[in-house]
This record gives structure tokens, C-alpha cells and sequence, in this order.
């Protein structure tokens, strides 16, 4: 009875206002110099404020009662547009806008609608790629996750790193989207520079709760970033030099406005930079020596208007770490004469490609169909060669190991805007797994006992797993104070004849006090079928992505948050508190690696939980010459596993009491602009023994790999209290940086200047127990990064 009540008032909801006699506009929405879509801009009626929001591609629809109105498009940074329609009929309409950056005046405000429409969103930040491009960064490499690291509630890891922590989660709980297809390593140069060309981004989102059901497969975060589509009105370009890459875009349109391109490339020279390092210190050691490390990416994005009413988009990410190093030397001892070879080899890197169509099937309904492919892989290899050039003797070995996930995906999302009062959202996907966990192959042989030659392949095999997900959501405007978005999200894992299933609700709304005040609340369910098995603190691409097996239960969160939003003039001020809890989360045990061959990868975590709770503040100006950001994070983060730290409770790695940032730009004129960053943050947790002693006896294994004690380099006992039970020292700094642009023959030029922790703070990397001058044991501080100043130049044209 109550689920045919239930049904009942979500009919009437959907159907009742339909029955008057209304009309839809409908259309697409760009930007009038390049015909980039405009995401999320705003479409109502000036009288009522009744409108609705453009989707992810540009489209929007608004149904209005018959009759006339003034409609109004706005969106942040360009002009609002106003238009006199006579709905009479659905009409389609087109509409170009305009820049409105002035120097004089501020003349972008956020409109009254855009609070309407946006308000039941919770959690959720949109970063401009202005402001990413304008803040200062590590040797000048704009980046866009460590402009992500600067909001409140995320975290930044180590030093220096790419790598984030959403709400007390880990790496892997971050779903990380190019153009749709998840992006499994984010890192470049060992974690210390993020993936994304910020030249080729259109926009930026992350959503730290209140989930809509549209997304899944992920605990803490979505980072949701989209593409270009490529310039439609001209051939346009950018190109860049700083100090240790350089990179690339070009875009513009292929024979007419119906289609067009981008590609966009970048590559470090690292190892060009290094050589003349390398043959000094070959030279000093009379030996032939070759090492270098550098990174590449490339971005290519297709769009073809077919009609008025389908589109079809080909988007493609390729990149590429390498790191190697190549030794040759001789030695000679009496009648012996052997030369050595030695060769290193580390490579990784991420491909992801996806085909879309839109389809505008009605003024109302709009869908996007999607093929999409996302492989990551790692290769390490180390080859010895030895010849003794007397008697031809050679003696050989080579070790190599592979890792890595090959995804393919078929998804289908409609977008259904019945009336002004619902903005329906439903769709499926399904996803083929391939999980490489890591194959090691060892070869041995020697020309005087080829008999004894070693040839094998260890490790475990490759895992194919099935995931599958439908979903529904709906913003519906109860009254003209109260709005929701509530929906559900069902998903599904098969994997060696094991099925999980899940169903998650999720929830969120918003209750307007006043015109620029109200007050919010969400709920999320979340489940994750895959894990990453790390060895490090650092994100190494020797981390392992494995999935949920018969033994392995998948990870679940139930996240609430509650706060407050206020808007006063230019500034937004938002509050908000959470509490999340996590399940089936997943540690190596203690003392196990992933380079040990004898035991199934399964076998070598402890399986345990989380939970995590805090506050955020963030106050924000998006409008006039001086824009940015505060935003401060109060929060708790805590793990328990039965067989780590004696069963007790720890603080995470990543679990950060205060966490302080602040993130400004001003522009002074057109030619001149600023931008500097200061951060804080309490000292991560850390893991020291208390005390260090010669053993007397034997000691039980299972002490050992229980992890109560370890054996340190001279062959002491080092005793550990528990896990985490220390704190790194305080982390600060200041980072700053000028942009000075010129108009010239051929475009734009900027000379950009910065410098990375400005004031030099030895920020701690890790601790250890070391001996100092006199002989003391002392715990010492390691730091990476001294004050560094950067320089690049651009070109746009």
C-alpha cells in the first residue's frame, strides 16, 4: 500500500503539471569566439525565475505555460543575454554568448536563479581553468590536481605530490573522469605532476558528497574533468616553454562549423637537461654511464555535427612515463678480462579513448551514448649481461614485471526535463574488467651450462570481471523554498562465478531561509568493487589495482552532511559537516610486498575499516579584479584492522587535525595579473619504533608478522608501540607567481614568473633514525623541496 502511494505522488509530481498547455525552448548554449558548449549556464524567466540549467554538452530545455516572457541566459564570466519569447509551440533557439571580463566595474554577478538551480548540489566545487592557469606551481607546471589540493576537505600527500585524499579516503576512493572514461594513474614524474594538459580542459568538478546517483564505483570523491571541443570558428592555438617541459594545442575547424579538432601535446626534457650531468659523472668515473627520466601526453578531441539533432564526439588521452639507465663497464685482473652491462627500464602509462553520441530525441529529451576504453599498464626490467673477452664466457640474467587494468565500457544517459519543477536524469552502464595483478618472468642462462638456464614465469594471472550499474535521479522544486535531489543507484560485480549486487540511495536538499541563505543536507550510499594495493606513501605505479573476488568483499560508505550556504555581495560562503564510515578496506600485512612470488596477492591484506568526520569552511570571490579562496578543514581520520596495530584503532596516514589555504589572484590591468597560494596543515602521521634492543633469544615468527617487532640494518630488534604514533612536524608554505602579457603581431605572449615555497620551509618528506657527526642516534628530518623559482613562456594565437 505504501509503495502504490509512493508511486502515486511521483506520477502526480511528473504528470499533473503537464496537463496544462505548456512549451519548450530548447537549444544549445556556446561560447560565441571559440563555440565551446557552456556547462551548467542558466535559462529562466526573468519575472517568476522559473528556468533550468544547461547539461554537460551545452543543451538546455525550459517548458513554460503558453504565453510571453523574457528569458534570460547567464552564466559566470560571460553577459547575460536577454530574449523576448512567445511560447506558442516548442521552439528551438541557439544561443552565442559573450565575454564579460571588464577591468573598470565588476559586472559579473551570480543571478538569483543560479542559487535555484544549483542549491541542491552539496559539496561540489567547479574550479575555472583561468584560475588553475594563474596559480603559482612547482617549476612552473600547471596543474590541475594541486589547484584541487588547496579546497577544503582535500588532501595533498606527500611533498610536492599530484596525488589527493578526499575526506579522510584514500587514492583509490577518487573516481577520476577525462571526458567520461575513468583515468587509473593521475601522475606523472613518480606523482609529483598530475596527467592533465590544462590547454585542453574545458572544466573542472569535484564532488566530495552528496553524490548524485549518476555516479558510482568510487567512496570519497568524483573529479570530473572535461575536454575541449575543439575551436569551431577559427584556427587558434597555444604553445608554451618552461624549465622543464614544453607543450602544444592547436584547434580550430575541419573544412566547416559542423566539424572540428583538437590536439594538444606535451613533453618534459628531463632527460635532454641531464645528459651533460651523466657523462660528467661517467667521466669522473671512467665508465659508461646513461640514465634519464621523461614524461609525455597527448590529447585529441573530434566533434562532427551530423544535424541539428546528433552530434558525434571521438576524444582520445595517450601518456607515457619512462625512466631508465644503462651501465657498461670492464674489469681486468691478471689473465681475466669482463665487461659488464647493465640496463634499467621503468615505463607506465594510461590510454583512454571514448566515442559519443548525442541525440536530441525531443525538445524535452536528450540522450548520450558512449563506447569507451581505459588501459593502464606498468613494466619494469632489469637485464646483467657479463662476457669474459678471453674465453667467450657469458653469463646472463633478466628480471621483468607487469601489472596493470584494461577497461571496456558501453554507457547510455538521458537527460529528461519535463517541466521547470523536474530535471530527471536515468541511464546504465557496463564494464569489462581486465586486472593484470602482476606477472614477474625471471631468465637466467650461462654459454658454459646451458643445460642449467632458468626461464620462468611467476606471479598472478590476469582476472576478468564484469561491473554494471543503472541509475535515476530527479531535482525536483517541492515549493519555492524547498528542493531535493533524490535517486538511487543499483550496481553489480561478477567475477569468478561470484556476484555482489548493491543498491544505493542517495539524497540531498536544500531549504532557503532567505533569497542568499539555506541550508542544506545529503545522504550517500556508495559501494566500490575495486581496490589499489599500495606499497608507498607516494603513489608509485608499482601500486596494484585488484578487484573485489569471492574473498575480498567490495568496500561500502555511508556518508551524511549537513551545512549552510550564504552569498553576501561577491562572496560565497559555504559550512558544512560530515561524517562517513567504511567498510572492507584493504592493507598489505604486515612485512608483505608486492614483489613476493609465492603467495597470491588475496593473501597477502588484512581487511579492515574506517571512519571519518570533520568540518568545513570555505569562503570564496569569484567576481572582480581580486578572486580566489579560504577554506579551512577541521577533521578526523581513523582505521582499525584486527591484525594491525595489535587490533587498536590508528589515525590514517593522510589524517590531518588542521588543514589551512589560501588561493588568490588579482588581475592589476589586461598586461598584469597575480597569483599566490599559502598553505598549513598539522604533520601527517608517521610510524617509529620506541625502542630499539639486541635480541637474547630466538624470536617467534608470528611476533614478526604480527608486526610487533621488526629487525632494523644491525641486526637489532626495533619494537613499535603501535601504528602511526607519531606526527611529522607542521607543514607550510608560500608559493607565488606573475603572469605579464602582451598583444602581439601573431596573438598573445606571456612571460610567466614564480616560485614554489617562497619563504623556504624545510617541509618534512619522512623521518628516520640516523647518526649524526658525532656518532649520536638521532631522528632525523629529510625535505625535498628548497625554495625554487620557475619560469615559462606562451604563446596564443
Amino acid at each position: 500500500m505504501k509503495f502504490k502511494l509512493l508511486l502515486f505522488v511521483a506520477f502526480a509530481l511528473i504528470i499533473i503539471p503537464l496537463s496544462a498547455q505548456r512549451y519548450t525552448l530548447s537549444g544549445y548554449i556556446t561560447d560565441s569566439e571559440t563555440g565551446e558548449k557552456l556547462l551548467n549556464a542558466n535559462v529562466y524567466d526573468a519575472e517568476t525565475f522559473k528556468g533550468s540549467v544547461s547539461n554537460t554538452y551545452g543543451f538546455y530545455s525550459l517548458t513554460l505555460p503558453k504565453g510571453s516572457y523574457t528569458v534570460e541566459f547567464s552564466f559566470i564570466g560571460y553577459k547575460t543575454v536577454k530574449k523576448q519569447i512567445t511560447l506558442d509551440k516548442n521552439q528551438s533557439l541557439n544561443l552565442e554568448m559573450s565575454s564579460s571580463i571588464q577591468l573598470d566595474e565588476v559586472v559579473v554577478k551570480e543571478s538569483r536563479i543560479g542559487k535555484q538551480v544549483e542549491s541542491t548540489r552539496m559539496s561540489v566545487t567547479e574550479v575555472s581553468i583561468e584560475a588553475i592557469k594563474t596559480m603559482p606551481v612547482l617549476l612552473g607546471e600547471v596543474d590541475i590536481i594541486k589547484t584541487i589540493q588547496l579546497l577544503p576537505g582535500v588532501q595533498s600527500g606527500t611533498e610536492g605530490s599530484s596525488g589527493f585524499y578526499v575526506r579522510g579516503g584514500g587514492p583509490d576512493q577518487n573516481l577520476i573522469l577525462l571526458d567520461g572514461v575513468p583515468v587509473y594513474n593521475a601522475s606523472h614524474l613518480f606523482g609529483f605532476f598530475s596527467v592533465f594538459n590544462a590547454d585542453a580542459i574545458n572544466s573542472v568538478t569535484l564532488v566530495k558528497g552528496g553524490f548524485p546517483a549518476r555516479y558510482g564505483g568510487r567512496l570519497s570523491s568524483v573529479l570530473d574533468i572535461r575536454m575541449k571541443e575543439g575551436n569551431t570558428k577559427k584556427i587558434s592555438g597555444n604553445a608554451s616553454i618552461g624549465i622543464i617541459s614544453s607543450k602544444l594545442t592547436l584547434e580550430g575547424p575541419i573544412l566547416s562549423e559542423n566539424t572540428s579538432f583538437l590536439l594538444s601535446a606535451r613533453r618534459t626534457y628531463i632527460d635532454i637537461l641531464s645528459r651533460p650531468v651523466m657523462a660528467y659523472i661517467a667521466a669522473q668515473n671512467d665508465a659508461n654511464l646513461s640514465a634519464g627520466y621523461y614524461f609525455q601526453d597527448f590529447n585529441l578531441k573530434l566533434n562532427h555535427k551530423l544535424s541539428d539533432k546528433h552530434r558525434l564526439y571521438l576524444s582520445a588521452y595517450t601518456g607515457k612515463d619512462k625512466a631508465y639507465a644503462k651501465s657498461k663497464n670492464s674489469y681486468s685482473w691478471e689473465s681475466t678480462n669482463t665487461e659488464y652491462e647493465d640496463n634499467f627500464d621503468l615505463h607506465w602509462g594510461n590510454l583512454t579513448s571514448a566515442l559519443r553520441w548525442n541525440w536530441q530525441m525531443s525538445s524535452k529529451l536528450f540522450a548520450n551514448i558512449t563506447g569507451t576504453v581505459s588501459d593502464y599498464t606498468m613494466s619494469t626490467a632489469m637485464d646483467f649481461m657479463s662476457e669474459d673477452m678471453n674465453t667467450n664466457h657469458i653469463t646472463e640474467s633478466s628480471f621483468t614485471y607487469n601489472s596493470g587494468i584494461r577497461d571496456y565500457a558501453g554507457k547510455i544517459d538521458f537527460d529528461y526535463v519535463p517541466n521547470t519543477r523536474h530535471y530527471i536524469r536515468f541511464g546504465g552502464n557496463l564494464t569489462e574488467h581486465t586486472f593484470k595483478p602482476g606477472v614477474q618472468v625471471l631468465r637466467a642462462s650461462d654459454s658454459e651450462t646451458p643445460e642449467y638456464g632458468i626461464d620462468t614465469t611467476m606471479g598472478n594471472k590476469n582476472l576478468i570481471a564484469q561491473e554494471y550499474y543503472g541509475y535515476f535521479e530527479d531535482d525536483i522544486e517541492l515549493t519555492a523554498r524547498l528542493k531535493t535531489n533524490v535517486g538511487v543507484h543499483i550496481s553489480g560485480f561478477s567475477v569468478n562465478g561470484k556476484d555482489y549486487q548493491s543498491i544505493q540511495p542517495r539524497a540531498s536538499a536544500r531549504f532557503t531561509l532567505t533569497q542568499n541563505w539555506s541550508l542544506k543536507a545529503a545522504y550517500s550510499q556508495m559501494t566500490q568493487y575495486i581496490h589499489l594495493l599500495s606499497n608507498s606513501s607516494i603513489g608509485l605505479p608499482t601500486d596494484l589495482w585488484l578487484p573485489t573476488t569471492d574473498s575480498i568483499k567490495p568496500q561500502d560508505a555511508i556518508q551524511y552532511a549537513a551545512g549552510t550556504a550564504i552569498s553576501f555581495g561577491e562572496y560565497n560562503l559555504s559550512v558544512e559537516g560530515y561524517y562517513k564510515t567504511m567498510t572492507n578496506l584493504i592493507e598489505y600485512k604486515e612485512g608483505a610486498s608486492f614483489m613476493e612470488v609465492d603467495t597470491d596477492w588475496d593473501d597477502k591484506i588484512e581487511i579492515g575499516k574506517g571512519w571519518t568526520y570533520g568540518a568545513e569552511i570555505m569562503l570564496e570571490k569569484k567576481a572582480g579584479k581580486t578572486t580566489g579562496w579560504i577554506g579551512y578543514t577541521y577533521a578526523w581520520a581513523w582505521r582499525q584492522f584486527d591484525n594491525i596495530s595489535f587490533g587498536e584503532k590508528f589515525p590514517y596516514r593522510y589524517d590531518r587535525r588542521h588543514d589551512l589555504s589560501i588561493a588568490i589572484t588579482h588581475r592589476f590591468t589586461d598586461d598584469i595579473d597575480i597569483g599566490a597560494n599559502w598553505v598549513f596543515g598539522t604533520g601527517y602521521a608517521v610510524t617509529l619504533p620506541i625502542e630499539s634492543y639486541v635480541p637474547i633469544h630466538n624470536v617467534p615468527a608470528e611476533a614478526v608478522n604480527n608486526g610487533e617487532v621488526y629487525w632494523d640494518n644491525w641486526g637489532n630488534i626495533k619494537h613499535f608501540d603501535k601504528r602511526n604514533n607519531f606526527r611529522m612536524p607542521a607543514y607550510h608554505r608560500l608559493d607565488f607567481g606573475a603572469n605579464f602579457h602582451k598583444e602581439i603581431k601573431w596573438g598573445k605572449q606571456t612571460w610567466s614568473i614564480g616560485t614554489y615555497n617562497a619563504y623556504n620551509r624545510k617541509n618534512p618528506f619522512y623521518l628516520d633514525y640516523a647518526y649524526n657527526k658525532r656518532n649520536k642516534k638521532v631522528l632525523m628530518q629529510y625535505s625535498l623541496f628548497p625554495i625554487i623559482p620557475s619560469i615559462s613562456y606562451a604563446l596564443k594565437f
